[in-house]
């Protein structure tokens, strides 16, 4: 029932619609403005105008445009004149309301004031009306009809306007206070006209509150909180017209009106203001009122009869099909915004169609960005469902015109977001202002994104932006080399052009310029991509905000430190879960989008993976803040498998061995080559996984984390001993810690550094994670597990020793099973030969000492006492209580002892102690005495273990001994300030500096040296053991070493040496010196061990009978134990007086009976086939404990390969024996 030009208007619409999707190559979508024109010139009241005719009540009004001559007129005037034209008819509707009142049932105030009339309703004698005052905001309120008010006079006061600033809700548009007395009438019921009457003006209200727009001839019509439409047609509040009001038909109009103003409009200038609204944030606002609106229709109580007509009204708002461009695509059963949702997309796809959509992409963008600060204005949620919010809908709606143009508006969007978001550096940068670009903080830009993800569509759009990876590898454009911009510098006005070179060069050589980088690299990652300039935002420890928070740190005490960082690691964190979000919408919105996040975690690794050093180069790997927060996002994807077994084991372990899944980050060869568990592994496992996703999530999350937290923990633990040190030097020259710049410096890093190195999350994570890892290698066939990247396991080892060491308040409430398990398992001597990583295997020893060895052993820590216990178990130590660990660790822990000799010079005196006290404190349990027995079956360990104890006690004591007098002098001249303060400064320094370093030694040397001399006193209480050292391969280094350190603690007057703070040194002669005679009384009954005491170059009859006084005197022996010992120096002189006699018969050996090496008479000569030379077995022996070479050609050589000289030594007993016999004879 439209008229024929209308009907022509719309199919050309639509004809040209079509006519766009089969030309994109055209001007897109050019009509478009012609048809903004048309609504400006009152097309879409024409429509209605003409069919008002049809039913026969059309009526010429100022705005009529009925005529379709008129309507095609109306079209050709520009905006401008259309615009004067409604603006002069505005101004004589107003004057013809002030004079004349209204023609429609409305009249005015009685005193010609500005006051509104009452509606129609108002004239029942059952109901009065309370008139509003001019310029407010308040209508004149509906009156049930039981209630009698009090009339309002002429004369009454006027409130003043309002100037509320938020949107009109319903007791601002519909009441004002009821009044206190309520007389109540005779119930009459309403007239048809009067239902009418209220009906018309329930949909004024709500159109005045979802569109905020008003329209109408009178001042009672207008409201300062919204903008006033003049239309060409007065159907809409004409109540001959339409007796009931606002109609389906007319939102499209109503829209139309709306969008065609001008940004400079008066007319946007409300309260508060429309004139900085966009078209995208209003059209979503009036989308998400409209759902608000409806869903309360719906859920109220009172069920009216017009409940249908108004929820149809909203219905049309959030559902109707543009008539202008939107036709074809309409979609009546889905809660889309129709008219709402059709002009936005418009507007997005043309943006020039409305003044007020001109930067429609960017704005779009600000409304994503404004969800974090503002979620009740969001535009990506609706309160009637999640895929009925105005950003989904336009999204649907655009994908539906043209998929292609679609990607464009979203990658106009993410550009305007991410131009932004390139010029912020850390998160604790405010921002841009908005009027340039979207503008805000990090937080905001990432939400923005954020909330772009919410529709699957656009995220896909989002992931296939080229911007979104890297340039292949190996491509051209890769190599490409970007050389960022030089800052500014101050240069003289006057400066000449080769004074300004000059200074160009002198920043270039301070560092001033930012590096080169190549398209393909760590930079350019943070830079270049979307992920990157996301996750690159952190807070780093050089950041001013950071200077001034922790400003002075040394004065301040550790609550208030602790709140401070507290703050920091919230603000982190919940910028850690947007993106965390983000990436987490982009992997669930598809196969595709899937796919290209993989690739970029490829790309991630690949560029960075140099990045795990100290000082990485950051011209080559990304900054320390993005790869801390890869590392949360991918354990937050893999947080769904960490409690729950079944899926963690769809982790299929030959992802390692598919180049193409990993993308060459578990390459086997190459530069970047990562070492595996065995040896000689290669790609021969099959990878056809359950699940194509859980294994790469896996696998990457632990390389990340390589590159991250374990770097980190590092780096921590350097600032930590940097301020331990700082610490320790101004006390000893008497500083000032509190006022000290450096210290307090170190301090600030310090204390940055712990938002993310001791994030309670976070770590906790890392925690779980490794366990749940631990229990996947646990589960692995012996070959399987020999293809595991070897970092896996030694990040474990990293993590969970630093975490002991800093942070180990954290490690409560973590489930730490299945690393206990593995950790045993792997120091196994089942698993020794596929572990052969001499370092790795040491830092498995120190994970049992740190994390499970029980509180109350010597070696206390801060670890909790849940994490040394199995729940399983009833609460026992894992140590105890595990069969595995009864079954091996105790010959395990003896072989782990000499094989850490391979280790570095210094680290291996730690993993030695660590070793000792695990073996004591397993000593000590009943559980473990079996396997105890069982060491003494396996020679080779026990003579490799053994081997360790002598190499230290020999190199270690003797060291300390002579360092600790150097010690002591210093101590002396520093407590002396006169003599300190005579030293020049470079004097002091020196002194200083070495001082320091033999603290540092001693500190280093002597806790082993006091482990080991009290594990072979209760290690040779077990007379199979003590068998064991008895050996001639060992039986003279222990006699040795014994006599070794007897001499520097009773020969060299060592019990009388003193320094301050000895505890702090571990210096504990006389306890050392007590646990020294135990073990020479546990083999005083040997005969072997008197032999070898005699022989030794260390032994004089007056050091045993000195040492044998010295005991009685301080206590250290009674009873038996004192015996032994003084019966061992008697023995040993006797055997020393026969071994004397002995010596003169060797006086003319021939050389061919000596050892080469030791110049000694051999007792078992042996061949070595490597170099054809014959030496002793003792020799040999000693010698291939410390190292597998010939000692004569350095060629490759075991004790199973020497072969033994019989004949020689056949030869050498006749010759003995014949020189015995000739020297009985003489006596």
């Amino acid at each position: 029932q439209i008229d024929q030009p209308s009907i022509v208007v719309e199919v050309r619409i639509i004809e040209n619609h079509w006519n766009i999707s089969a030309n994109k190559n055209k001007d897109t979508m050019s009509f478009l403005p012609d048809i903004a024109s048309w609504a400006l010139g009152g097309g879409a009241g024409a429509g209605a105008a003409a069919n008002n005719n049809n039913d026969g009540e059309q009526e010429n009004n100022d705005g009529g445009g009925g005529d379709g001559n008129e309507a095609a007129a109306a079209a050709a005037i520009s905006e401008d004149e259309m615009r004067a034209k409604r603006m002069a008819r505005l101004a004589a509707l107003e004057k013809k309301d002030l004079t004349a009142g209204s023609s429609n049932g409305i009249s005015g105030g009685g005193d010609g004031s500005d006051a509104p009339s009452s509606m129609d309703v108002d004239k029942q004698p059952s109901s009065v009306v309370v008139p509003s005052p001019a310029g407010s905001d308040a209508q004149p309120m509906e009156v049930d009809d039981e209630v009698v008010k009090p009339a309002a006079t002429a004369s009454s006061p006027h409130p003043k306007a309002s100037t509320s600033h938020s949107s009109p809700t319903k007791e601002d548009v519909t009441m004002e206070p009821a009044p206190k007395k309520k007389i109540k009438a005779p119930p009459k019921k309403d007239t048809p006209a009067d239902a009418q009457a209220k009906l018309r003006r329930k949909k004024v209200l709500l159109l005045r509150r979802v569109l905020l727009v008003t329209f109408g001839e009178t001042s009672s019509d207008r409201t300062t909180s919204c903008v006033h439409l003049s239309l060409d047609d007065d159907d809409m509040y004409n109540a001959v017209k339409s007796p009931s009001g606002v109609q389906v038909r007319h939102i499209a109009e109503l829209l139309a009106a709306r969008l065609s103003l001008s940004p400079s409009s008066r007319c946007l200038e409300t309260l508060p203001s429309q004139t900085k609204l966009g078209l995208v944030a209003y059209l979503g606002g009036c989308h998400k009122r409209a759902g608000d609106e409806l869903k309360d229709l719906r859920q109220g109580k009172k069920k009216e009869n017009s409940l249908e007509e108004l929820c149809g009204i909203l219905e049309e708002i959030r559902n109707q099909v543009c008539i202008l461009t939107m036709v074809v695509c309409l979609r009546c059963w889905f809660y889309i915004g129709g008219s709402v949702v059709s002009y936005a997309a418009s507007s997005l796809m043309v943006p020039d169609l409305f003044d007020l959509g001109n930067d429609a992409p960017l704005q779009l963008a600000k409304c994503l960005s404004t969800t974090s600060t503002d979620p009740t204005s969001s535009i990506t949620f609706d309160v009637l469902g999640k895929n009925s919010s105005f950003y989904y809908c336009v999204c649907e709606e655009l994908h539906s015109q043209d998929a292609d143009s679609f990607g464009t508006v979203i990658g106009d969007v993410v550009k305007h977001i991410t131009d932004s978001l390139s010029k912020v550096t850390t998160l604790l940068d405010e921002g841009g202002a908005t009027d340039q670009g979207v503008g805000g903080n990090g937080l905001f830009l990432a939400s923005a994104l954020r909330e772009l993800c919410t529709n699957k569509k656009a995220t896909v759009a989002l992931a296939k932006l080229p911007s979104f990876l890297l340039p292949p590898a190996g491509t051209q454009v890769a190599n490409e080399r970007i050389q960022p911009p030089m800052p500014q510098v101050q240069v003289p006005p006057q400066a000449s052009q080769q004074q300004v070179t000059l200074i160009r060069m002198m920043q270039s050589m301070r560092g001033d310029s930012t590096p080169a980088y190549l398209r393909r690299s760590g930079p350019a990652l943070e830079k270049q991509t979307v992920l990157g300039l996301v996750l690159r935002l952190g807070i780093p420890a050089d950041h001013p905000s950071i200077a001034s928070s922790f400003s002075n740190p040394a004065q301040r005490s550790r609550k208030d430190i602790s709140q401070i960082t507290d703050g920091f690691r919230r603000q982190l964190e919940l910028y850690q879960s947007k993106c965390n979000e983000l990436v987490k919408g982009l992997v669930v919105a598809g196969e595709e989008s899937r796919k290209r996040v993989i690739q970029w975690f490829i790309d991630a690794l690949l560029v960075n993976v140099n990045a795990d050093g100290q000082r990485p180069d950051r011209s080559k790997n990304s900054c320390e803040e993005l790869l801390m927060n890869l590392s949360m996002v991918l354990l937050k994807l893999c947080e769904p498998f960490f409690a729950n077994p079944k899926k963690a084991l769809l982790v299929d372990p030959a992802f390692v061995s598919s180049p193409e899944s990993h993308g060459g980050i578990y390459d086997l060869t190459g530069d970047n080559a990562l070492p595996r568990l065995g040896e000689n592994v290669t790609n021969a496992a099959t990878y056809n996984p359950k699940n194509a996703f859980i294994p790469p999530c896996f696998f990457f999350c632990s390389r990340s984390l390589a590159l991250s937290v374990v770097p980190g923990g590092s780096r921590y633990e350097n600032i930590a001993r940097n301020v331990y040190h700082a610490h320790r030097q101004i006390r000893q020259q008497n500083g000032d810690l509190r006022h000290d710049t450096r210290f307090n410096r170190l301090l600030q890093v310090q204390y940055a550094k712990e938002i993310n190195m001791m994030s309670p999350n976070y770590i906790t994570d890392v925690f779980r994670f490794y366990n749940m890892a631990a229990g996947l290698f646990l589960n692995m066939e012996k070959e399987m597990l020999r293809m595991m990247p070897e970092h896996i396991v030694d990040d474990l080892c990293s993590v969970l020793v630093y975490a002991s060491s800093f942070c180990a308040k954290l490690l409560s409430g973590v489930d730490f099973g299945n690393l206990f398990r593995l950790t045993v398992k792997l120091l196994s001597k089942e698993y020794s030969s596929l572990v052969r990583n001499y370092n790795l295997r040491a830092k498995l020893g120190d994970v049992l000492h740190d994390i499970f060895l029980p509180g109350n052993s010597e070696s206390h820590s801060e670890v909790p006492d849940s994490v040394t216990c199995d729940p399983l178990a009833g609460g026992q130590p894992y140590l105890t209580s595990d069969k595995l660990s009864k079954e091996t660790l105790a010959p395990s822990l003896l072989l782990l002892y000499g094989e850490v000799e391979n280790t570095g010079f210094y680290e291996k005196n730690d993993h030695r102690t660590k070793i000792a006290a695990l073996l004591k404190f397993l000593w000590e349990s009943p559980e473990h005495k079996p396997a105890f027995k069982r060491i003494t079956e396996d020679k080779k360990s026990f003579i490799t273990f053994a081997n360790g104890i002598v190499n230290e006690m020999n190199d270690k004591f003797a060291s300390v001994m002579e360092t600790l007098p150097s010690i002591r002098t210093v101590q002396l001249q520093m407590s002396n300030p006169q003599e300190w303060g005579a030293l020049s400064e470079e004097e002091r320094e020196t002194i200083t500096s070495r001082h320091d370093n033999n603290e540092r030694e001693v500190q280093r040397a002597l806790p082993l040296c006091n482990s080991v001399m009290k594990m072979l006193g209760f290690l040779n209480t077990d007379k199979d053991i003590r068998d064991m050292f008895l050996l001639p391969d060992m039986c003279s280094r222990l006699a040795n070493m014994l006599l070794h350190v007897l001499t520097k603690l009773v020969g060299s007057r060592g019990l009388d040496l003193k320094v301050d703070n000895p505890d702090s040194y571990n210096f504990r002669p006389k306890e050392m010196l007590q646990d020294l005679c135990v073990v020479f009384s546990s083999f005083a009954a040997a005969d072997e061990f008197q032999k070898e005491c005699a022989k030794s170059g260390y032994y004089t009859p007056d050091l045993m009978n000195k040492s044998v006084k010295t005991c009685r005197k301080l206590g250290l022996l009674v009873g038996e134990s004192m015996e032994l010992f003084a019966l061992l120096a008697t023995k040993v002189e006797d055997a020393s007086k026969v071994m004397n006699s002995d010596e003169d018969l060797y006086e003319d050996a021939p050389d061919e009976f000596l050892d080469p090496l030791m110049q000694e008479f051999m007792v078992d000569p042996v061949l070595l086939p490597t170099s054809g030379n014959v030496v002793d077995r003792k020799t040999i022996t000693q010698h291939l404990l410390n190292n597998d070479t010939d000692p004569f050609n350095r060629k490759t050589l075991s004790i199973d390969d020497v072969v033994p000289a019989n004949e020689l030594k056949e030869k050498m007993k006749l010759w003995l024996d014949g020189k015995r016999a000739a020297r009985d004879q003489a006596s």
